[in-house]
């Protein structure tokens, strides 16, 4: 039985079994606002914003290079505008680590500075690397996050996509300067099993590290939204299989949700990853998705449920190219 929360390694945050990512909030090039999806607008994501917090997933996952910080701008003017429901938010943020910054500390500290001016905040709950690209050793990176930390600017540390060996590495690293690893952020699905049976979760467990899972529904394909018959649009890329053998892992969705009281493909797919130990944090771009989102919480699958999801789970195993540059 999984938690109702969790509590950040190294600190009192608290945060719920469910988030939300926000990368399409203000990502036009990516996900539309005015694109392929003309039905994202700001005021369909203030309704996702207010419906999920009233449900209590308040983690709203972000990073400067959404937009070109715009996701970040859009989430500061939310909280602006609703100062009781900010109060209940965790902010989640990254770092884009990008091989030429080599004055990883002064990067990563500019960088910083910026994003809480975006999201109006003086600090934000969890600072994260975004994907291990940086030339610069891991001990460099620590000594980064142990510099934002100790100027006040956040709470809690992660990263982005690491593997066992790099999150064994970086946890080591902070641990030295008085820090705990919290958070590893990964693709984790029904679509993307391989970091269940890598040893990346039991890893993460380990080291008390509480791993993020995001495209936690494969972008969509497991809602049953879109078919073989019905493709999904866009660039949704990730853990690409053909649509004709998602279908068999959607129909086993709907079958275990009709088990449950009529639960959605979506929910339960969210609901195995939740009981895997993780905290899915799938986009919402309206209410309605952020309440069928939240429809994943209050309820669990049972034994039989996860052995018969375990069974349909593909792989899902990604180029070492798209570990580092496909991520949320």
């Amino acid at each position: 039985m999984a938690p109702d929360s969790y509590t950040l390694a190294g600190t009192d945050v608290s945060i719920p079994t469910l988030g939300v990512g926000t990368w399409a909030w203000g990502d036009s090039s990516t996900w539309g606002m005015g694109s392929y999806d003309s039905s994202l607008t700001e005021e369909t994501i203030r309704q996702a914003w207010d419906a999920s917090i009233d449900a209590g997933v308040s983690l709203f996952d972000t990073a400067e290079v959404y937009g070109s910080g715009e996701s970040e701008r859009i989430i500061g003017r939310l909280m602006a505008a609703d100062p009781e429901r900010a109060a209940k938010v965790v902010l989640a943020t990254k770092f884009m680590p990008s091989p030429w910054k080599l004055n990883v500390r002064g990067a990563l500290l500019t960088a910083l500075r910026s994003s809480v001016e975006r999201l109006g905040v003086p600090k934000v709950g969890l600072y994260q690397i975004h994907g291990p690209i940086s030339l610069r050793s891991h001990a460099a990176l620590a000594e980064a996050l142990a510099g934002a930390h100790q100027a006040g600017l956040v709470d809690a540390v992660g990263v982005s996509n690491y593997s066992v060996k790099e999150t064994r590495s970086m946890a080591g690293e902070l641990t030295k300067r008085g820090l705990r690893l919290a958070t590893n952020q990964i693709e984790f699905s029904l679509l993307r099993r391989v970091p269940e049976t890598s040893g990346l979760l039991a890893t993460c467990a380990e080291l008390g590290v509480v791993p993020l899972a995001y495209s936690p529904i494969g972008q969509g394909r497991l809602t049953g939204k879109y078919s073989a018959a019905s493709p999904p649009p866009g660039k949704r890329g990730f853990s690409a299989h053909p649509m004709e053998v998602v279908d068999k892992v959607v129909a086993e969705l709907r079958a275990i949700g009709d088990k449950h009281g009529g639960r959605l493909p979506s929910q339960v797919a969210l609901n195995w990853i939740i009981a895997k130990g993780a905290v899915p944090i799938p986009g919402a771009k309206n209410r309605q998705q952020a309440e069928e989102n939240a429809g994943a919480l209050g309820w669990s699958i049972d034994g039989d449920d996860l052995e018969r999801l375990d069974r349909v789970a593909l792989s899902g195993i990604r180029s070492l190219q798209n570990r580092v540059w496909q991520h949320g």
